[in-house]
C-alpha cells in the first residue's frame, strides 16, 4: 500500500510522495525505506531527522517538522495502530470441527465456527458465527461465546459464563473458576459455593494466563472494550467498567467496582469491596486501600534507591511513631 491507499481507507491528509509502495510498519529508529513509522510524542521529534522510514504519521502540530512523505492525522498513535492492522491482518481460520474435538450433542455450533484439535465443548453451549476455539481449549456447559471471538490454545471457560462478540482470549486464560470464598469455623475453613457467572462484554481482550473468577452469588462483570494484560487476577463479583485497561500482574480483590476508562499500571492492587471512579489512572505497583471518588492519577510507591540508602531509610521508618510523638510534644 502507499499513502494514497492508506488515506483512502483511514482518512487523514497525505503530503509528499503518495505513490511509493510501503510494505509494513516500523519504529522511528528501526524502519526502512519501505516502512511507515509515526511520531506521537513531541520529545522524539528530533529523531525525525535520523529516521530512514519511507513515510511518517504525524499530528497537526508536526505537519511541518519534516519534509519526508507523511500523513497528518488527529491521533497519530491510533492512526498508526490502524495502519499496522492493515499490514498484519489476522489469518482466517477455515470453518469446521476437527475430528479430535469432543462436542456435546446438545451444543450449538455455528456453521462458520472453527473448532481446532482436542477442543471440548460442553452441553448446551452456544458457539457463535466466526468463533475460533484454539487447540486444547475447554468450553463448559451452558457457555455462550459471541460471534467473531477468538480463543487461543488451552483456554478454559467454566460453565454458565458468557463471552461477548469479537473478543480475543489468549492462551492459558481461565474464566469462571471458583472465587476465593471460605467461612472460618473452629479453626478450619468452610467453602462457600461460587454460584455466579462471569459476563464479558464485546471487544474485550484478555492476556495470557489471566484469571477471572466467577461470582459467589451475583456475577463478575467485564465491560465492553476492556483490555487486560497477561497474568492479571480478577476476583469474584468484581465489576470492571467499559474501556478500562490493566497492565500485567494487576490484582483486583473480590467485589471491587472499577469505573469506566480507567488505566492501571503493572502490578497495581485494589483491595476488596472498594470503588474506583471513572477515568482514574493508577500508577504501577500502587496499592489502593480505600475507595476513590474523584478521577485523577493516584500513586503510592517509593522511588528506587541504592541498597545502602534503603537500609538507612528503612531504619528510620521503624522510628516514625516515636518521632511523631516527640513532634507533638514540641
Amino acid at each position: 500500500m502507499n499513502l494514497k491507499d492508506l488515506t483512502r481507507k483511514l482518512g487523514g491528509e497525505a503530503i509528499g510522495e503518495v505513490a511509493s509502495p510501503l510494505t509494513g510498519v516500523g519504529t522511528l529508529e528501526g524502519a526502512d525505506a519501505r516502512q511507515i513509522t509515526f511520531l506521537a510524542n513531541p520529545k522524539y521529534r528530533a529523531r525525525l531527522a535520523q529516521t530512514r522510514a519511507g513515510a511518517v504519521i504525524v499530528g497537526e502540530a508536526d505537519r511541518d517538522a519534516t519534509t519526508m512523505a507523511r500523513i497528518v492525522a488527529d491521533n497519530p498513535y491510533a492512526y498508526f495502530a490502524r495502519v499496522a492492522q492493515l499490514f498484519a491482518p489476522v489469518s482466517p481460520f477455515p470453518p469446521g470441527i476437527h475430528p479430535s474435538a469432543c462436542i456435546a450433542a446438545t451444543a450449538q455450533i455455528a456453521p462458520g465456527a472453527s473448532i481446532a484439535e482436542f477442543v471440548s465443548v460442553g452441553a448446551r453451549a452456544i458457539v457463535g458465527e466466526g468463533v475460533r476455539l484454539g487447540p486444547g481449549s475447554v468450553v463448559g456447559d451452558d457457555v455462550i461465546i459471541g460471534a467473531g471471538t477468538r480463543l487461543e490454545a488451552r483456554v478454559v471457560i467454566y460453565h454458565h459464563c458468557h463471552i461477548g462478540e469479537r473478543c480475543i482470549v489468549h492462551s492459558g486464560v481461565v474464566i469462571g473458576a471458583d472465587g476465593f470464598g471460605f467461612a472460618p469455623e473452629g479453626g478450619a475453613w468452610i467453602k462457600i459455593p461460587q454460584t455466579g457467572r462471569v459476563l464479558i462484554g464485546n471487544d474485550v481482550e484478555i492476556g495470557a494466563n489471566t484469571t477471572i473468577d466467577r461470582g459467589a452469588l451475583g456475577d463478575t462483570q467485564i465491560g465492553d472494550g476492556v483490555k487486560l494484560d497477561n497474568q492479571i487476577q480478577i476476583g469474584h463479583n468484581v465489576i470492571v467498567g467499559e474501556h478500562t485497561v490493566m497492565a500485567g500482574c494487576v490484582g483486583v480483590a473480590g467485589s471491587a467496582k472499577i469505573g469506566k476508562h480507567c488505566l492501571f499500571g503493572g502490578g497495581a492492587i485494589v483491595l476488596g469491596h472498594l470503588e474506583i471512579a471513572d477515568g482514574c489512572q493508577i500508577s504501577a505497583m500502587t496499592l489502593i486501600t480505600k475507595s476513590i471518588s474523584v478521577a485523577g492519577t493516584y500513586t503510592a510507591a517509593m522511588p528506587f534507591m541504592t541498597h545502602d540508602d534503603w537500609l538507612k531509610n528503612a531504619s528510620q521508618l521503624r522510628r516514625l511513631g516515636q518521632i511523631a510523638d516527640k513532634l507533638k510534644k514540641l
